[in-house]
């Protein structure tokens, strides 16, 4: 599939609990991003970052939800972004910022289905399940919530973003990678019977058959795929630089398999890479390994 390539960065870090995410979009840039994405003979326009406010100028409000309403507000300009994106016939690929962005990108590429009558299904790689809720929430960092804020779990304030919830549907969700839960957002996922491939269901079971079965799954009832890439679903070895890392990720070949067989699809609808953090990283190999990753979901082939 070819596609006409729209990249937006949002330099948030105001849902994470450790400071230098913002540096993501800039990392992924300096990384030569763009230039790789128009080697592969993509149209591309980069409209540069949603404005974001920084810590300092503001009090973290409800230790439940910090920074709520800054994070509303970007997330609602991300949103109108990438449904005024996929209106205008472009596709989406979102830099972020820690991974509270995904409510604003969700809630967009969601607005272009729900207006048609259609749906969007989603691959959310991670470490974390991000199903927590003002409710449930151990650290009231907002980057733990979006899940379960786009499946209309939580502050209605995050829920309503973009005018109607929920953004997405559980079955029309899966989950990869994962390695790192909470018991209450375990109660939240088998409530919702939402599908979860862990680690060890990679290790058993192999990428080939959790990606092609994840695939399915997410695009049976849906109209399009939005995949949202956290870099701490890596292994710390090989992505160093991520706020929250947490040992026994995927591996390169393992990433790059994921990435090919979505592209292989042609169900792909929208993207974002979340949570690379420059400050704790070296050299930019975060960055560096996203980078390659982005090129592989868009259609970058071996031979």
């Amino acid at each position: 599939m070819t596609y006409q390539v729209r990249v937006m960065g949002v330099p948030l870090d105001l849902g994470a609990g450790r400071r230098g995410v913002d540096m993501g979009p800039s990392a992924l840039r300096i990384a030569r991003l763009n230039t790789r994405i128009r080697d592969l003979d993509f149209d591309l326009s980069d409209v540069g970052d949603v404005p974001v406010t920084i810590q300092e100028t503001h009090d973290a409000g409800d230790h439940n939800a910090r920074y709520l309403n800054q994070i509303v507000a970007v997330c609602q300009a991300l949103s109108d972004q990438v449904s005024l994106t996929m209106n205008e016939g472009f596709f989406p690929l979102v830099l972020g910022g820690d991974h509270s962005v995904a409510i604003g990108t969700i809630a967009g590429a969601s607005r272009y289905y729900h207006h048609r009558g259609e749906r969007l299904g989603v691959i959310w790689v991670d470490a974390h399940s991000d199903m927590n809720t003002p409710d449930t929430t151990p650290s009231g960092n907002i980057h733990g919530m979006p899940l379960a804020v786009s499946l209309g779990c939580g502050v209605s304030a995050l829920t309503g973003i973009g005018g109607f919830t929920p953004k997405i549907h559980p079955e029309d969700t899966v989950l990869i990678g994962i390695r790192s839960i909470d018991e209450s957002e375990k109660d939240l996922i088998h409530e919702n019977g939402i599908t979860v491939f862990t680690m060890r269901d990679i290790d058993e079971r192999g990428m080939s058959e959790v990606i092609h079965e994840a695939i399915d799954i997410a695009t049976c009832k849906s109209n399009g795929l939005h995949v949202s890439f956290d870099v701490d679903a890596l292994d710390p070895s090989l992505a160093p630089g991520v706020g929250t890392p947490v040992s026994g990720g995927l591996t390169y070949r393992e990433a790059h398999l994921l990435m090919e067989h979505i592209a292989d699809s042609g169900m792909l609808t929208s993207l974002e890479v979340v949570e690379i953090n420059p400050i704790i990283d070296t050299g930019n190999t975060t960055a560096e390994v996203a980078v390659g990753l982005l090129l592989s979901a868009l259609g970058k082939r071996i031979l």
